[in-house]
């Protein structure tokens, strides 16, 4: 299993148990992870760090000063 954590700017968009696909877009040198549709979004990537996986599952939302994170558990 691989965990992946995605920051979220509102709550109540998801709940742990949510099953969630992601979409993987691309910048010059490393790649991000969107939660369909557009609910939250993950830190840069390098290429060895590139997520196989599209579908996985809400394991837990932390509420921090800077907004809600969202980690995600991933079949890699």
């Amino acid at each position: 299993m691989r965990q992946m954590e995605f920051k979220m700017e509102r709550p109540g968009l998801l709940k742990a148990g949510d099953t969630i696909t992601v979409t993987e877009g691309v910048l010059p040198t490393s790649w991000y992870y969107t939660i369909d549709p557009s609910l939250a979004m993950s830190a840069n990537y390098e290429l060895r760090e590139r997520l196989k996986s599209r579908e996985g599952r809400v394991v837990n939302i932390d509420e921090r000063p800077q907004g809600y994170y969202v980690t995600a558990e991933f079949d890699e």
